[in-house]
């Protein structure tokens, strides 16, 4: 069946979630307490090790099959704009974020600030920045676009490429 990777994303976190909850179901079933002179088949929870081992090998099958699909798109699928595949943007994506955080950080600094000021002295300690406060915020402005048509271009290609699943 063929999948955009937004919709294999979702199919990946229901077969997670579904392995998840059959991992806690054997948890609380494959043991169980019994008070000395209760009938213990009336307190012995339904449990089924053979069907569960099969369900939970079944849902790992998937699980694998579903991932090597989607790390196969991630590798193979160019987002023409930026001549990256899709495994590189999703590298990509959080330098510009980290560049652009620390970019902001830089343009909101003040150009002189008081930083220190000692008891019982006239002396005052100022911080002042070291680079060129405009070049930095047109930087910020270039990198915030960058970003943005980075993240519009992987939501695009995420939801409208498709890919199959064999599952």
């Amino acid at each position: 069946m063929n999948y955009t990777s937004a919709q294999a994303a979702k199919l990946l976190s229901k077969l997670q979630q579904d392995y998840g909850n059959l991992a806690s179901q054997e948890r609380n079933a494959k043991t169980f307490l019994a008070s000395v002179g209760e009938d213990v088949e009336s307190v012995r929870p339904s449990y089924d090790y053979e069907a569960t081992k099969a369900a939970l090998t079944a849902l790992e099958a998937k699980i694998r099959r579903v991932k090597h699909a989607i790390n196969r798109f991630n590798t193979t699928t160019v987002i023409p704009e930026f001549n990256m595949t899709v495994d590189e943007m999703l590298v990509y994506i959080p330098q510009l974020s980290q560049m652009k955080s620390k970019l902001k950080d830089m343009a909101n600094t003040m150009p002189k600030a008081r930083y220190k000021t000692y008891e019982r002295s006239n002396i005052i300690d100022y911080q002042y920045i070291n680079y060129d406060l405009d070049q930095v915020k047109a930087d910020l402005d270039e990198v915030t676009e960058t970003l943005s048509a980075a993240q519009l271009a992987l939501d695009l290609v995420n939801h409208t490429h498709t890919f199959e699943i064999d599952l």
